[in-house]
């Protein structure tokens, strides 16, 4: 289940990079993912969660932008797959499979920046606009999150 978790919140870091480490951070700083003992305890601390939410709420002003690059191009993708490693490992780490967790969160960080891409454009083109699509993005990643990071508990 850890497995999946790490999974899935690795897609989230594929729609938007900042808000997957966002929400694990916020778990294990209330207690919900138990990282206290591991590599990653720095995720639990008083100011983690709070330094990675003013992150991800730049992210979601300056993804609106209409000069934010693609998240294709490579340190978009990079940051992607770096911050799904994190959220993935962070998962992971709760159950004691901080690398399952870590690989799990890059796979997922690839299919969520390659499939919230084109999943975006649909939306984009039937609205014929990208604002509704990158609001729809920006509330299936934010409740998204939210929900993962919850059921790690």
């Amino acid at each position: 289940m850890f497995l999946l978790l790490a999974l899935l919140i690795g897609i989230i870091a594929g729609l938007r990079a900042m808000t997957a480490p966002a929400a694990v951070a916020w778990g294990a700083a209330l207690g919900w993912i138990d990282v206290s003992q591991t590599p990653l305890a720095f995720m639990g601390y008083r100011w983690t969660p709070w330094i990675l939410t003013v992150l991800a709420v730049v992210e979601l002003i300056t993804d609106q932008l209409p000069s934010t690059p693609s998240r294709k191009v490579p340190v978009q993708f990079a940051a992607r797959i770096i911050t799904g490693a994190l959220a993935g490992a962070t998962i992971g780490a709760a159950s004691s499979l901080l690398f399952g967790g870590l690989i799990a969160g890059v796979i997922g960080a690839v299919v969520g920046t390659y499939g919230g891409a084109a999943l975006r454009s649909r939306i984009a083109a039937a609205f014929g606009k990208d604002l509704p699509a990158a609001l729809i993005e920006d509330a299936v990643a934010v409740v998204g999150a939210v929900l993962i990071a919850g059921a790690v508990s």
